[in-house]
């Protein structure tokens, strides 16, 4: 791939490659935009089939953080890092030690968390060397596990989605079939059978598929049947890409609000839904709980004060529907815009300030 050319073309500030012969390390770190402030985002451990497909991954995920970072309100931009390797076999102390110190090196342009293939414990590694890092022990001050923040975040959102489906934001009687049943999902599943909805669940874990029957009552469907269901909700919680041409024809919902990440597989899958009428809660808007929640704890951990920030979900996702109405696009197309127009009015700030302010620049210099 022509790296430069795909920085230019999406607007990347930094990609560094890390290497570690000891320890065994190879990381790519991308930096994406940090208008809004340092670039957060996780560091994911995969074991990729070339060097050049996890440069890709490294560059669309970090850019994705910069949208939900500024989508969610937060003063942070998008990053994001990947290491080549078995999660299962590959790590070591030493390796995430090593990483560590090069996240330090970056002086705060970058702050990690944890992300596919990686765990608190990984994370409390890498603080050895930086304290650029969140989503550590709690024994540190850290916030702990994020799935049931993350859960919040989408509960709330769903109502805010259903506010414009169905004229009220209340769940209650609603029929909500929820695709995967894993940590965050099964939360959300919590938050649901409480506001008094009827569940619906698949997931090609049984055990949890039981667990969701025992504790919420929740009818089990085949995964292959979820899309077909007579529901007044989708909410998608595991796989990306489901949103696709074969999936779309089956649904009979009026709302799809969940929290996998990269639901529709393509853009035009987006405007298909739309057409049909059905709103869509953006993915990156409505499960933003858990980046919202980890970044709290650069402001010394407060779980209530975090909690209230989850809450502005609602709000968020209430905008982006605004947005889509005002400008007559759909919603994963507003979302951007929304997420756009705040990091370009951060930039217009910043060039107005050192335009009043060049005579003083000029000066120290």
């Amino acid at each position: 791939m022509k790296i430069f050319d795909y920085m230019v073309k999406h607007d990347y500030e930094q990609l560094l490659f890390c290497q570690d012969e000891q320890s065994g390390l190879k990381a790519i770190i991308a930096i994406h935009d940090t208008t809004l402030g340092p670039a957060l985002g996780g560091t994911r451990m995969w074991t990729y089939d070339s060097e050049e497909a996890a440069i890709e991954d490294a560059l669309r995920l970090a850019r994705g953080m910069t949208y939900k970072n500024a989508a969610a309100g937060l003063n942070l931009g998008g990053g994001k890092t990947v290491i080549i390797g078995d999660p299962r076999k590959d790590k070591n102390e030493e390796m995430f030690r090593a990483f560590g110190r090069f996240i330090q090196g970056l002086n705060g342009r970058y702050i990690t968390a944890e992300d596919v293939g990686t765990t608190v414990e990984d994370m409390d590694i890498i603080h050895e060397e930086t304290n650029f890092v969140t989503g550590i022990s709690p024994a540190f001050g850290s916030s702990g596990n994020p799935s049931p923040v993350t859960a919040y975040g989408c509960f709330v959102g769903m109502k805010a989605a259903a506010k414009e489906a169905f004229g009220t934001d209340s769940l209650e009687g609603r029929t909500i079939a929820i695709q995967g049943v894993g940590n965050v999902a099964f939360e959300l599943c919590r938050y649901l059978h409480k506001e008094g909805a009827q569940l619906i669940v698949t997931d090609i874990n049984k055990e949890a598929v039981n667990r969701a029957i025992e504790e919420f009552n929740a009818k089990a469907v085949d995964p292959n049947d979820i899309y077909a269901q007579e529901a007044d909700i989708f909410s998608p919680c595991a796989l990306g890409a489901i949103i696709n041409n074969q999936t779309i024809p089956q649904l009979k919902v009026k709302v799809i609000a969940g929290s996998a990440n990269n639901q529709l597989k393509e853009p035009e899958h987006g405007d298909l839904i739309h057409e049909m009428g059905i709103v869509y809660a953006p993915d990156y808007v409505i499960n933003a709980g858990g980046v919202i929640n980890v970044a709290d704890e650069l402001y010394g951990y407060n779980r209530e004060r975090a909690l209230k920030k989850v809450e502005g979900i609602y709000q968020n996702v209430a905008k982006v529907i605004e947005i889509s109405k005002r400008d007559h696009i759909p919603t994963y197309v507003a979302a951007d815009r929304m997420a756009e127009e705040r990091i370009e009015k951060m930039r217009k700030s910043r060039s107005q300030f050192l335009l009043n302010n060049k005579h003083i620049l000029a000066n120290r210099i």
